[in-house]
């Protein structure tokens, strides 16, 4: 198979990108971000890939000149974080509107303010339903597949839309870990030579991007825009099984884990799912009924298969690295509608963690999991919505 190295997320990102090797890369840099673009500049200046890299001066800048390149026909992506996510999002809109296939990794940062350059899931969250399709990665092995898989999955002719790969910010992308690279020849072959649809350069068959589009036709594209959402669980699978032939290693829409006749079941996304899945060995040990789902495809959220998995739970935690305030958190939110929609009715409570990097600890699945036995014996849930390892 692949090479075995001690590398940090980004540098794993990066070196996904170099194998991509994309026609057009816009960079600007952001912490914790920043270093993906300095080691993939490193890669184009030193002849190890065939990309036009353009050095603009913001974020919104970086987004719009992905646009125009992937409009021209090119295999086109970026990266960035917090505060350079929401400078994009004017642009982010019209990307998905147009649906034009870019990747962009996107490393978790809180935004300002108070400032905080640390990870939570704010950024991302916010721009869920921007019409991106978004990939959360635990660690860096799977910030590296799922950014490869991402290039198949948005070019796909079925969807044709752009996809944000999400990763911890410093947890996973300044922290080194072991991880396998494929051969640069598998990937590829796995991602394959990109085929434009509707390019601005085909002067032969001219088309127009970004028209007016007045209240006659204009909700007819945004179902289409749906339309496209509602093929992307099929092609995430899709995509899944085959790279698990080049790889090895097997995805889905989301990770069960002792889920088979859990009763209490945690829901949690990315790096800190790694932490709590230690924890539920431990409750296991000891007789609890405990599972976790982390889900890996957040939008299009796959309503149905979490019911279906959730199906046998008494009581839900989940726990939401983002705020929205006045209300749940957004995975909850998600989560909650899932079952509901569906016809379960499990006891559910929302625990907010880990905002602005702070860490999530195993005391703090403990805690979690002590709650979650008292409210299976009681029936009761105390605060529907908290705050775990917050001062008084």
């Amino acid at each position: 198979m692949g090479k075995k190295l001690a590398v940090t997320g980004n540098q794993a990102v990066a070196t996904a990108m170099k194998q991509i090797n994309p026609d057009v890369c816009a960079a600007y840099p952001i912490t914790p971000q920043t270093e993906i673009m300095q080691r993939f500049a490193s890669f184009v200046s030193d002849g190890e890939v065939d990309t036009e890299l353009i050095t603009v001066e913001s974020e919104h800048s970086a987004m719009s000149a992905c646009i125009g390149a992937a409009a021209a026909g090119g295999r086109v992506m970026t990266a960035t974080s917090s505060q350079g996510l929401a400078l994009m999002w004017e642009m982010l809109y019209i990307a998905s509107g147009m649906r034009l296939p870019i990747v962009m990794p996107v490393v978790n940062r809180a935004l300002s303010a108070p400032i905080n350059i640390h990870g939570d899931h704010s950024d991302s969250m916010g721009a869920r339903d921007s019409g991106w399709i978004q990939l959360y990665s635990e660690n860096a092995q799977e910030a590296y597949d799922n950014v490869i898989q991402a290039v198949r999955i948005g070019e796909h002719e079925n969807v044709r839309l752009p996809v944000m790969v999400c990763m911890d910010g410093f947890i996973i992308s300044h922290s080194i870990e072991s991880m396998e690279f494929l051969p640069d020849e598998v990937v590829k072959e796995f991602v394959g030579e990109y085929k434009p649809l509707y390019s601005l350069l085909d002067v032969d068959n001219p088309v127009t991007y970004g028209p007016l589009v007045l209240p006659d036709y204009y909700m007819e594209f945004k179902r289409q825009q749906h339309e496209a959402m509602g093929n992307v669980k099929e092609v995430v699978l899709e995509v899944a099984k085959e790279f698990e032939k080049v790889s090895g290693r097997s995805y889905g829409l989301f990770e069960e884990y002792r889920l088979d006749d859990a009763e209490v079941i945690i829901v949690i996304l990315n790096s800190a799912a790694g932490t709590a899945k230690d924890v539920v060995d431990q409750y296991r040990d000891k007789g609890v009924k405990v599972g976790l789902l982390k889900p890996r495809l957040f939008r299009p959220f796959p309503y149905k298969e979490v019911a279906e998995a959730l199906s046998g739970a008494k009581v839900v935690a989940v726990l939401d690295r983002a705020d929205s305030f006045g209300g749940f958190g957004p995975v909850y939110m998600e989560v909650a509608s899932a079952l509901t929609t569906n016809g379960a009715r499990p006891l559910m409570l929302n625990r907010i963690y880990g905002l602005g990097g702070r860490d999530f600890m195993p005391e703090h699945a403990e805690t979690v999991i002590e709650e979650l036995k008292r409210v299976l014996d009681s029936g009761k849930i105390e605060k529907q919505k908290d705050y775990l390892g917050v001062r008084e």
